[in-house]
């Protein structure tokens, strides 16, 4: 049987885990500097990305559709119903058949499983939008919108409140990543979903602290950090969760208990008055706009690593140097 081509150039980005710390670095200070350009480019003229979406979407979709544009390239967007991978044809087969359309693929699905068969059979490189396990993009975005406005993130303290999900647990992976402590405020009942994270975040030395008490975890954050209490597909169960999750509200009284700094953040879509009151959503603390900003130029960043391996290679050299510093002419 004939072997999968390993991928031709670049790589995946399927989880936090499976980067290297250094890597990560390169992503956000390339990002950093897409947005401080602000530009269209032609850096992936006549590249095309695939979207494919399982799960509805709006930043993500729309963010990556417009990085794609703004860096030259096309886009491609299907859902799962209207392919024929809605009818029964494998991952495996639409991998392969894709990979000779498309110059990337980012697919945005339920099943982590599905992501992997994905990317372990196309010969482009894969991008994961978000699974039920993790969700990297985000949290990806998430660090460059702590550090710039609070700088860098290593050695801070992040509060999370609320349920045990695909963001936190990406957000767990990242405390190892980056340095900072993350202090996990989730219900006992939804605790086992991050047995994981915590373990490899916590491989090296204790990053990531477990706690019921969301004062706890939120005395003395420099960020609060949470998500809808319902994810998608579960809203039949609603009034359940809301009974559980109340305890984890972010609001006046936990911001008060926080650094006198902290900034609060939220990956979208928000309920004004379960995970966070109204009051604390749109006050001065929240910086959720360019939270949800910086999915763009970070997704740039993503897809040109992708695409050209560790340093962005489709980019010109001079996109890295460094500004020298102009020499002040003393008068003699």
């Amino acid at each position: 049987m004939k072997k999968l081509m390993k991928k031709r150039i670049g790589g995946d980005f399927l989880c936090l885990t499976r980067m290297d710390s250094k890597t990560l670095q390169v992503i956000l200070d390339i990002a950093v500097k897409m947005k401080a350009r602000r530009k269209t480019e032609q850096f992936l003229s006549g590249k095309i990305l695939a979207m494919i979406f399982d799960k509805p979407s709006t930043r993500t979709r729309v963010s990556f559709d417009v990085a794609m544009r703004q860096l030259g390239g096309g886009i491609t967007a299907l859902s799962g119903q209207e392919m024929q991978l809605g009818r029964g044809e494998s991952i495996a087969d639409t991998a392969k058949v894709l990979s000779r359309y498309v110059n990337i693929i980012m697919i945005r699905t339920a099943e982590e499983q599905r992501l992997l068969d994905m990317a372990e059979h196309a010969t482009v490189p894969v991008i994961n939008g978000l699974t039920d396990d993790s969700h990297p993009c985000q949290i990806m975005a998430d660090m460059m919108t702590f550090e710039e406005h609070r700088g860098s993130i290593k050695g801070k303290k992040i509060a999370w409140l609320g349920d045990g999900n695909n963001v936190s647990a990406s957000l767990a992976h990242a405390a190892r990543h980056f340095g900072f402590e993350l202090h996990l405020a989730v219900p006992e009942a939804r605790l086992n979903f991050l047995d994981k994270a915590v373990k490899w975040a916590n491989q090296d030395k204790d990053c990531v602290f477990v706690t019921p008490n969301a004062q706890d975890a939120a005395n003395g954050a420099h960020a609060v950090v949470t998500d809808t209490w319902v994810s998608m597909g579960d809203e039949a169960n609603n009034g359940a969760v809301n009974s559980l999750f109340m305890p984890y509200q972010v609001n006046a009284d936990i911001m008060r208990q926080a650094h006198a700094d902290a900034v609060f953040m939220h990956c979208l879509p928000a309920h004004r008055g379960e995970e966070v009151t109204a009051e604390v959503m749109d006050g001065a603390q929240s910086i959720v706009w360019d939270e949800a900003e910086n999915r763009l130029h970070v997704q740039k960043s993503i897809i040109l690593w992708c695409l050209g391996g560790k340093r962005g290679l489709l980019l010109p050299n001079r996109f890295f140097a460094k500004r020298k510093k102009k020499r002040i002419r003393k008068e003699s």
